[in-house]
Parts: structure tokens; C-alpha cells; sequence
């Protein structure tokens, strides 16, 4: 016979309410009582029955997560670090994606009963606007925002401080001896914070560095993969005077800026220093291994889940933004410096 919640309270002799607050992951149960209960539950090979409670605490134990583009390796990384997270402290996550659909993210937002799946949502949106936050109004799910976005005080938000970033990257470049540096991944068209952010920071250290921002080297890309930076690199290369240094959004726009540049007959980083923000592993392994930023998912993964499970406990609780540290990353792309 499948065992019950009572069997294992009775062979590890305690109550009923105290199995539950193990199986649940509450905190505040000593450890000799912890280690009673989980082995009764291991000895009776005893399972949780989701229904029995979610009909029991209202709580159904999963947490979903909302991502752009799920094939996209940053957000693969992020989401793997965060099923990691959520599993320590009992935990399920259900994954989706928007494709940068703007009613696509108003859907998984506002999703009436789908809700009903989640204790709490973590949500990266790319094209959300102001009116879209506006639609979650009286709503009572938790939602944690992820990314670049202003923080308004309603909603919980770990961010990335993406103008420092961008600055630092484009610093490295800078003292590595290089002064024709242009940048890959404005979307001039679009109310985005992420590349609105980057090109500050970029225009930021290229004033700092007394240089003024050549309007040629600030190229966009609709998409941050690797044909973009394949395809604007390659415009670069051909300009009159081509840059010798390419700061890239993102990694896999970095990564389609090396192919460009080899298929110009040219070498990273001794013609062009090349680096990226992400940190994917994909770079780690490149040839040459692609400089970059590293935006320490597992800080932003373990606070994201801390967050939302706060949010759970203490719906009413103020709000809280925390910012995830980065740090540039040189590896051989930016290695050698300008001739």
C-alpha cells in the first residue's frame, strides 16, 4: 500500500504537522527532528501527493519561469541554475518562453487559471512596458522581475547593472591599447533597456577615455545571435577605417563577430580585439577563448528563488531590488594589445 502522510508521522513519532513542515521545507524544525522524519520517509518510500497539498496549504510547490528564448545559452544557464536553487528548498520550476512577443508576455503575465500552477513567477521580459507591470494591478501572485528594468518599488527585482558592464568591457578594451572601438547590439528602434543601457555604458568609458562616440562603429542587431554579429562585423570590416576593437551585447553575438573577423583574413585579437557579456560556456572553448563579462547566474538564481519564496511567505513585504556583481573575464580575444 502506498504510505501516508500519518504512517510516516507514526514511525518516526512525531505529528502529523511536523511531516508536513519537512516534506514542505519549513526552516524551523530542528535537525534531530529533520533527520527522523526524512528517515521514515526513505524507509517507507513515501511520496507526496501534489493534490492532497495544494488542497492542504493552497501552495502547489511550483514556481514558474518566464525567459525570452529558452535555446538562447544564457537563458539556458540561468534557468538550469535556478532549477537548482528552487530544488534546495522544495521546489518545482515550470519553464516558458515569449519569443520577444509583446502578447505573449501580456498572456503568461495575465494567464487567468494557468496562474493557478504557480506559488510565484519569475519573470525576464524583454519587451514588457510600463502598461504590461500596469495589467498585473491587484493581482496576489508573486512575481520577481528579472533583468534591466527601472525599479519602481512594487515588484521584486534582481538586476543587472548593465552601463557598469558595458563600461567596464569597453575599458578593457580601452587599456589594452585600443581606440577604435565599436559596439554591436543597439536596437535604436526599440524601447529595450538592455541595449539602451550597454550604449551608455559604451559611450560612457569611450568619453571618459576623452573619445568621441563614432556614430559608423554603433551598429544594431535586431536579434542578439550569432548571425547578427556575424552580419554587423562584417559591415565594420569594410569601413575606410575599421575598428580594432568590437564590444559585443552579448556572447553569441561576440561569437558570430570571431567568424566574421576570420572570414576577413583577420586575426583576434592581434587586428581586432573582440569581447562579449554572458560569460556562456560556449566561449570558454572558442579559439581564440572569448573575453567576456561574467554576470554570475548562480548569485542572480539563488537571490531570484530567495526572493519569490519570500515574497510566498510575506506577500505584503516591501519590495527589494538586488543588483548581481559582474566581472570582466580577459581571456585570448582581447589578449594582445593594438599595434
Amino acid at each position: 500500500m502506498v504510505a501516508t502522510l500519518r504512517d510516516v508521522a507514526t514511525r518516526a513519532k512525531v505529528s502529523v504537522r511536523t511531516v508536513s513542515n519537512v516534506v514542505s521545507g519549513y526552516e524551523h524544525v530542528s535537525p534531530q527532528m529533520r533527520a527522523r522524519v526524512e528517515k521514515a520517509i526513505a524507509d517507507l518510500d513515501y511520496r507526496p501527493n501534489p493534490v492532497a497539498r495544494t488542497l492542504r496549504t493552497g501552495r502547489t510547490g511550483v514556481l514558474g519561469l518566464v525567459v525570452p528564448e529558452i535555446d538562447v545559452p544564457y537563458f539556458a544557464e540561468l534557468a538550469r541554475e535556478i532549477i537548482h536553487a528552487a530544488a534546495a528548498v522544495g521546489y518545482r520550476v515550470m519553464i516558458d518562453q515569449t519569443g520577444h512577443d509583446h502578447e505573449r508576455e501580456r498572456e503568461l503575465l495575465t494567464g487567468g487559471d494557468r496562474n493557478m500552477l504557480f506559488d510565484g513567477v519569475l519573470f525576464s521580459p524583454l519587451v514588457t512596458r510600463e502598461e504590461l507591470l500596469e495589467m498585473q494591478g491587484s493581482r496576489t501572485m508573486p512575481l520577481v522581475l528579472l533583468g534591466e528594468h527601472d525599479f519602481d518599488g512594487r515588484y521584486d527585482h534582481v538586476a543587472i547593472d548593465n552601463v557598469q558592464a558595458a563600461h567596464d568591457a569597453t575599458a578593457h578594451l580601452l587599456a589594452g591599447g585600443r581606440r577604435r572601438i565599436a559596439a554591436i547590439g543597439a536596437q535604436p528602434q526599440e524601447n529595450y533597456a538592455t541595449p539602451q543601457q550597454r550604449t551608455a555604458g559604451y559611450q560612457r568609458a569611450l568619453e571618459a577615455a576623452g573619445l568621441p562616440l563614432v556614430e559608423e562603429y554603433l551598429r544594431p542587431a535586431v536579434h542578439y545571435r550569432r548571425a547578427d554579429g556575424y552580419a554587423a562585423a562584417r559591415e565594420l570590416l569594410t569601413l575606410p577605417e575599421p575598428p580594432d576593437a568590437i564590444f559585443c551585447y552579448s556572447d553569441l553575438l561576440a561569437m558570430g563577430a570571431l567568424r566574421a573577423v576570420f572570414d576577413a583574413g583577420l586575426r583576434v585579437p592581434q587586428d581586432v580585439a573582440i569581447i562579449g557579456v554572458d560569460d556562456i560556456e560556449e566561449g570558454r572553448f572558442s579559439r581564440p577563448s572569448l573575453s567576456t563579462v561574467s554576470l554570475d547566474t548562480p548569485f542572480i538564481a539563488s537571490q531570484a528563488v530567495a526572493r519569490v519564496t519570500a515574497r510566498i511567505a510575506d506577500p505584503d513585504a516591501p519590495a527589494v531590488e538586488i543588483t548581481a556583481p559582474h566581472q570582466v573575464l580577459a581571456r585570448e580575444s582581447t589578449a594582445t594589445s593594438a599595434k
